[in-house]
């Protein structure tokens, strides 16, 4: 877990850390708790990489492969 937070960060993770914090900063001076949730949630996929923060798939698990065969016809 130490290995996910501290290693690959990108521009990407920088960006939705940053969102993440500001809504929260922002929904809690506002009394909008539900805010805080949602900038929580931003937070939490810079922090810990999942989601769209990773820059891709966790683990290469998105990787479609061709199913089609050399000779087969679409």
């Amino acid at each position: 877990m130490k290995e996910r937070v501290l290693s690959g960060w990108n521009w990407i993770r920088v960006i939705y850390l940053i969102t993440g914090v500001t809504i929260i900063i922002q929904s809690a001076t506002n009394g909008q708790w539900l805010g805080v949730a949602l900038g929580g949630y931003f937070s939490a996929m810079a922090l810990f990489r999942f989601g769209c923060a990773a820059g891709s798939c966790f683990g290469g698990s998105c990787t479609i492969e061709n199913s089609n065969k050399p000779g087969d016809k679409d």
